[in-house]
Parts: C-alpha cells; sequence; structure tokens
C-alpha cells in the first residue's frame, strides 16, 4: 500500500480534473508522478527540482510513499514563496505536504489537454521498474479490500443484467463528442426502421459475400445500419456510446471517423474472406465498433470496467477489472468464434469483429502519443 510520510495513513486513489494522483484523507497531502506534474505545473518546477535532486542527492527527507526509501528534500522557489517539497528519484513521484499543491500556479495549457486522462495509465509507461511493481501491489491491494464494488450510477445496473460490461467510474469528456452522437442516432433511425419489414430489408441491402458488387457495392455502407434484432441494436448502440466518446475525444471527430469507416471496411472484408461464396446477408455496426473498443482497451488499458455476476434472481455480485483484461478475453472469444464461423457452427461474423481489431490496433500504433490538445481545438474549429 501506498503510506502517507506525515501521519503514515493509507494512501488513496484520487479522481481530480487533472488527473490521478494519491491523497491522504487525513492530513491532506498527495503524492503525484513527475509526468503528470510537467503537463499541470509545468517544466520548470521540476526540471528544478529534479536538477538539484541531482546536484544534491542527499536522502534527508521523508519517507517515500511508494518505495519508503527517503526522499530528497528541496526548498524552491514557488509563486515568490519558499516551498520545501520531498522527491523520490527513485520512483519520479514527488510529496506536496498540505495545501502545497494548491499555491502552485497552473502550467500555462489548457486543463481539457488531459481531462481525459483519468483512466489510471496516466505515465506510468515512463516509471521505473520499482514504481511498477509498487502500483501493482497496491492495486492487488484495493481488489483485496473491495470485494464488491459498486458503479457510480444506479442506472448501470440495466445494462450490466444484460450482461453487459459497464464503466465502473464516469469520466466528463474534454469536448461534446459529436461524431459518437450523431452516428448512433443515424443508425437508430435506420435499424428501427428496417425492423417493421427486416427480411426484406437485409436480403435488398445486406451484404452477400457470394454478390459484393450488388448495388454497385454499396451494401458495403447499407449493412453497417441494419440490425438484426432490438437486442443487437441496442448493445451495439451502447458500446458505440460507452468506448466511442472517449476514443473521439482523444482523436478528433476525423480521426474517429476514419477508424470507424476503416474497421468496418476491414471487418467486412475478412467476413467474405472467410467464405467467398457465401448467400447469407450480414448486417451490423460491429466490425466498425469493434475498432472503437480496440482503441479504447490499448489507449486507455487500467479503465475500470465491471461485470455483474448473477446465480438465478437471489445471488448478485459486483467484478471489477481492468479494461485491458475483459478485452483479451473478448479477443479470444472472437478467435474462436472466427474458427466456428468458418467451419459452419456460427453465423455471428466473428471475423468481422476482428477486421476491426486489426485495424482498431494500427489506429493505436499510430494515434497513441498524438498530442490532444491541438485534437481538441481543431474539433471546434
Amino acid at each position: 500500500m501506498f503510506t502517507c510520510p506525515n501521519c503514515k495513513c493509507e494512501l488513496v486513489r484520487k479522481q481530480g480534473t487533472v488527473g490521478v494522483y494519491w491523497g491522504c484523507e487525513k492530513c491532506g497531502g498527495r503524492a503525484m508522478a513527475i509526468g503528470l506534474l510537467r503537463k499541470t505545473t509545468g517544466e520548470d518546477l521540476v526540471r528544478e527540482a529534479w536538477s538539484r535532486a541531482i546536484i544534491n542527492p542527499a536522502t534527508n527527507g521523508r519517507p517515500c510513499p511508494l518505495c519508503f526509501r527517503n526522499m530528497v528534500e528541496e526548498t524552491l522557489t514557488v509563486a515568490n514563496k519558499p516551498m520545501a517539497l520531498d522527491l523520490c528519484q527513485r520512483c519520479e513521484f514527488m510529496w506536496f505536504d498540505p495545501k502545497e499543491y494548491e499555491a502552485i500556479p497552473p502550467a500555462l495549457i489548457p486543463p481539457t489537454s488531459i481531462e481525459s486522462r483519468t483512466l489510471g495509465d496516466i505515465d506510468e509507461k515512463d516509471l521505473p521498474q520499482e514504481a511498477k511493481i509498487a502500483l501493482a501491489m497496491h492495486r492487488v491491494e484495493e481488489l483485496r479490500k473491495n470485494q464488491e464494488p459498486e458503479p457510480d450510477s444506479a442506472w448501470k445496473a440495466i445494462p450490466a443484467l444484460l450482461g453487459l460490461p459497464i464503466e465502473m467510474d464516469s469520466t466528463e469528456y474534454g469536448g461534446t463528442p459529436w461524431a459518437t452522437y450523431l452516428l448512433s442516432a443515424v443508425i437508430v433511425i435506420i435499424s428501427s426502421w428496417a425492423l417493421f419489414n427486416l427480411q426484406h430489408m437485409v436480403s435488398s441491402y445486406g451484404l452477400i459475400p457470394a454478390q459484393v458488387w450488388r448495388c454497385h457495392g454499396l451494401t458495403f455502407l447499407t449493412s453497417f445500419f441494419l440490425h438484426a434484432s432490438i437486442f443487437h441494436l441496442v448493445s451495439n448502440i451502447y458500446f458505440l456510446l460507452i468506448f466511442g466518446c472517449h476514443v473521439e475525444n482523444y482523436l478528433g471527430r476525423w480521426r474517429w471517423l476514419l477508424l470507424v469507416i476503416l474497421s468496418a471496411l476491414s471487418g467486412d472484408l475478412l467476413h467474405i474472406l472467410g467464405d467467398p461464396h457465401a448467400t447469407l446477408p450480414c448486417i451490423g455496426a460491429s466490425g466498425g465498433i469493434s475498432g472503437l473498443i480496440t482503441f479504447y482497451a490499448l489507449k486507455f488499458p487500467h479503465a475500470q470496467l465491471g461485470i455483474l455476476f448473477r446465480y438465478g434472481f437471489v445471488y448478485f455480485r459486483w467484478l471489477r477489472f481492468p479494461a485491458w483484461s475483459i478485452f483479451l478475453i473478448w479477443v479470444l472469444m472472437q478467435i474462436y468464434g472466427a474458427y466456428a464461423q468458418i467451419a459452419g457452427f456460427s453465423y455471428v461474423s466473428s471475423l468481422a469483429h476482428l477486421g476491426g481489431v486489426a485495424v482498431g490496433f494500427a489506429f493505436w500504433i499510430s494515434c497513441r502519443n498524438i498530442t490532444q490538445t491541438k485534437l481538441l481545438d481543431k474539433t471546434k474549429t
């Protein structure tokens, strides 16, 4: 566990407007990663503290909340006032006593540039191995103590009862994800209208591998907006809203739209390659949504998702998992589903899902380090 160097209490993982930090409920102190401080307080403070610690590495400070070794205490001039700060070079964490962090002037960057990084993975990839181990041990301790976590909103029990994963802790978006909302609305309108004459709509506008170029190839598009049932539609829209909003907030609407289009197209092509002579129409937006799910899970691997385990109508229990673990299980299920699809045992197009996964992974490789501030500015123009 992380321990307060002042009162020896266990630190609590807190969610602030600038990201994740570790705070003391008793005295109000906080521990923050150096990488996060660079974005919230600016480079000058971090650079000065770090350079002084290198010049004078005497461990004369209090124990580090992570590794418990004595930190380096340096007195810096902040807002024309002296401030004694403790820095652990090994864990790359800085400790702030009560009201010290609030006294530091904010950096000259928009808070929205890091607002969406509230999913537990802020700069952890840049930490040394000792800090990563300490974080992992603390998360295990949190899981042990929180045997029955509950989501922050009661409405989330509804999708959970339908077997869908939910976000345990809601986060605000840096901007309104208009593209996600608009696409969701269009899909709902077209699919709901098509359900009144589903057999005709599917046979006319579904994607048939053996007739790829019928309607001049338009079925690549029309099949995206058709769904086989109410639950098929509701579940796809649910995943589109839950994961698509975060991805759009990070990528910006145009990159987000390109990700959806390429994921859907890749899914269709992989479905066709699985059985080029198939005459059964394929419909649904899950190929494009699979790309969004993949990007979300890879970009925000520590986002907490929950599943409601139930036994009949008597026993209910919330289970909390990081996004990467649920994503890994889901991918393995799609691989098995693709085998069953090719063998003729399943009519669910897991191949289309895997096509979306491939594009989502490629987007994560190319866009995982883009500057989010510029993207948000472009979205507003």
